[in-house]
């Protein structure tokens, strides 16, 4: 099991910053929301400003678990606001490069609230994906280490998944960062928002298909991520995902997610772009 926030931890100053990557956040590799975390540690780090407003990164090359090198210049800075440039690489290959807005705390502005959360049991009444998993009848999945960060209360399950039938390509559940379910520090903990709004369109779209359909991978191109209340996300350890796949098509398949917590307030929305390429999906 691994900890976000040491796992995501830089160092180095002046816009030139380290960080190592750990397997404990492997899915077909580093995952990329794990990826971006790692970049928008290194963002806070050099910014001047107190709280991410968003992230928009290019997944470049697959990254190994070792050491990356993180360089961070500041675009343009101003008195509310600051756009930084981040790009990461390990052993002279560009693995991630990204732009982050970064802003003051305590602005004053528009104040308005239209989505409406999904009506969804409160996780604290729902089964956990390990009490399902140890109930079952058919064979336990292979699992990456990445789920074991996280403690999952599903809204549905899937008994046997490996001759599951196609259903609406959403993915809908709770999560909880293990062992520690949530960060003071506004950086660190925009990294679980992250990590949500990147790993789990996959399992949206993959749901959309049989599984004896399915024989591609689809791994993310790019994230999108908006941080709409950070305040509220630091004091929530619960985070409702919602993901859906509209759309796939000449080998692309494309996203969306929100995450939401316990109140219904939404915490976070954004997509990605996922490129195909063969060979059956790993269970997850």
């Amino acid at each position: 099991m691994g900890d976000l926030a040491d796992d995501t931890a830089v160092s180095g100053a002046d816009g030139r910053y380290r960080a190592v990557l750990s397997g404990d956040w492997e899915i077909w590799g580093p995952n990329g929301g794990y990826l971006a975390a790692v970049a928008l540690r290194a963002a806070g780090a050099h910014s001047a400003q107190a709280l991410p407003a968003s992230y928009l990164g290019h997944f470049l090359d697959v990254a190994a678990f070792a050491p990356v090198d993180i360089e961070v210049e500041t675009v343009r800075r101003s008195r509310r606001a600051e756009s930084l440039r981040v790009s990461m690489t390990q052993e002279g290959r560009r693995v991630l490069d990204a732009l982050v807005w970064a802003v003051a705390e305590g602005l004053d502005g528009l104040e308005h609230a239209i989505p409406t959360a999904p009506e969804v049991p409160a996780p604290a009444t729902l089964a956990s994906a390990a009490e399902r998993r140890a109930a079952a009848a058919t064979a336990p999945r292979v699992r990456f280490p990445f789920f074991d960060n996280l403690d999952e209360r599903p809204l549905t399950w899937v008994e046997d998944w490996e001759h599951r039938p196609a259903a609406d390509p959403v993915h809908r559940s709770w999560y909880r960062f293990l062992p520690t379910a949530r960060f003071d520090d506004p950086w660190v903990d925009a990294g679980r928002l992250l990590i949500a709004v990147d790993t789990f369109q996959w399992p949206a779209a993959s749901r959309g298909h049989a599984a004896d359909s399915l024989r591609h991978i689809a791994p993310s191109l790019d994230l999108a991520c908006r941080f709409h209340r950070p305040d509220a996300a630091r004091r929530a350890p619960w985070l409702l995902v919602e993901a859906r796949s509209p759309v796939a098509a000449g080998g692309l398949v494309g996203g969306t997610a929100e995450v939401w917590d316990e109140a219904g307030t939404l915490l976070a929305s954004g997509g990605q772009q996922m490129l195909c390429r063969p060979g059956p999906a790993p269970s997850g």
